[in-house]
């Protein structure tokens, strides 16, 4: 997992400046996290102090960064999350909140699910997962391939899974709340599909949307969507175009995803989450929730 740091844009604000040497690092556990931990970690992280955050969560501050690869063995080990945060920073400091929808907003890849009402969702879930690990490489390929499996399924196929098995991601409606009281604008995001993505937009009040449409003929699915396909490319660029309407820099956005089609939209943001997410994606990301839900993102400021 990299550090904290700023994407730099044409113009970044004086906020998000990167400061190496005022860094704070933000621990996190899903359960009350033990007193414990307190000592090892602040050792681990040669840091100068120890603030409890809440009963789950805890700020060192005066982190060194470079001691990073001490720190996730200990977390993993431990089932903890870690941030390094820039001391001083604020979740009002940015703008705009955008989220993957499957596997990061919600619980379950929505296309799996519809795929279980025709008998297919072993064949679509294994294309499901291969593209999210990156291993299939075109994402309009894997799309394709798997909306082809659906065809001549009923379309009420999609409310049953909207109703039966959509679920929330732990965390998110705090996270969402946090968020629009510090001012963000929220933006979904998704290479899924509008029929669950216009849903989500209007039980939980987001700002913008914006995924793929399913083709559906006389009641029943065509297998194939229309229009351009929501890719890394379309999702990066909906995010910097989203951040252009609001009158901000891609450096006062915050980008949260699961999947490689996300990394390109994390690439642009100033900061940039990984959500119980594949290796690759846990890498790139300036912090990883393993284990704590959505909501952690409000305990890194």
């Amino acid at each position: 997992m990299a550090r904290f740091t700023a994407h730099q844009d044409a113009a970044p604000s004086p906020l998000l400046i990167h400061n190496l040497h005022d860094m704070n690092l933000v621990i996190q556990s899903p359960a009350p996290l033990p007193a414990v931990h307190h000592k090892p970690l602040l050792a681990l992280a040669r840091g100068s102090r120890l603030a409890p955050i809440d009963e789950c969560a805890l700020r060192i501050e005066n982190a060194v960064p470079g001691q990073r690869a001490d720190i996730e063995v200990y977390c993993s080990t431990h089932q903890l999350d870690y941030a390094f945060v820039e001391s001083g920073r604020a979740l009002a400091d940015f703008g705009l909140l955008a989220m993957d929808m499957d596997s990061t907003l919600i619980t379950i890849e929505c296309i799996d699910e519809i795929a279980d009402f025709c008998g297919l969702k072993a064949e679509v879930a294994a294309i499901t997962e291969a593209s999210m690990r990156g291993e299939i490489k075109d994402f309009n390929e894997s799309l394709t391939r798997r909306v082809a499996l659906l065809k001549g399924l009923d379309a009420s196929a999609l409310e049953r899974v909207y109703e039966e098995r959509l679920q929330l991601s732990p965390g998110a409606t705090q996270m969402l709340a946090g968020a629009k009281a510090a001012g963000l604008k929220t933006l979904l995001v998704s290479g899924g599909f509008t029929f669950f993505t216009e849903r989500l937009k209007a039980r939980l009040s987001l700002d913008y949307t914006h995924a793929n449409t399913l083709e559906i003929v006389d009641g029943k699915l065509t297998g194939r969507v229309s229009g351009e396909i929501v890719n890394a490319d379309v999702k990066a660029r909906t995010l910097v175009q989203t951040c252009t309407q609001l009158g901000i820099g891609p450096s006062r956005a915050i980008a949260m995803g699961d999947g490689s089609n996300d990394l390109k939209m994390m690439a642009e943001a100033g900061l940039s989450v990984a959500f119980r997410a594949k290796p690759v994606v846990r890498e790139a990301a300036s912090a990883a929730f393993n284990f704590v839900g959505l909501d952690g993102l409000l305990r890194l400021f």
